[in-house]
């Protein structure tokens, strides 16, 4: 198991996802990809939280794959808010995939801070507009 923090206990994940045989890579685990766009919709779920409005993903801040990720794992995406600043929010995502196939251990996979920028109809950044 990684070192990275885990979620509370009594925390909701932003969005749980079953991982299916479609989500597979050439080694027969799920493709990075896959858990990067669920880590970006988790992520946005939670600053949609904060503001109405555009928001737009700016940056993915390192994620390292500690634990890969099987078919038929349950895996939950644990979003927080971490900093709102005029324009943008930060969310940290917390990745646990809980191991159905084989007696439901619970892993830490990854996690990342996900950037978002509040913009207009024409991209430009603006003032976040809290709900």
């Amino acid at each position: 198991m990684s070192t990275s923090s885990k979620p509370l206990p009594d925390q909701r994940p932003a969005i749980r996802v079953m991982m299916m045989p479609r989500d597979t890579n050439a080694m027969g685990t799920i493709f990075g990809g896959i858990i990067l766009s669920h880590i970006d919709q988790a992520g946005a779920v939670e600053a949609h939280r904060i503001s109405k409005g555009i928001l737009v993903t700016v940056a993915m801040r390192e994620v390292v794959f500690h634990e890969p990720v099987f078919v038929g794992d349950l895996v939950s995406f644990y979003a927080d808010v971490i900093k709102v600043g005029t324009t943008s929010i930060t969310v940290k995502v917390v990745v646990e995939s809980e191991r159905r196939v084989t007696g439901n251990a619970q892993v830490t996979v990854t996690e990342a801070e996900v950037v978002y920028v509040h913009v207009d109809r024409d991209g430009n950044p603006t003032p976040i507009e809290p709900k």
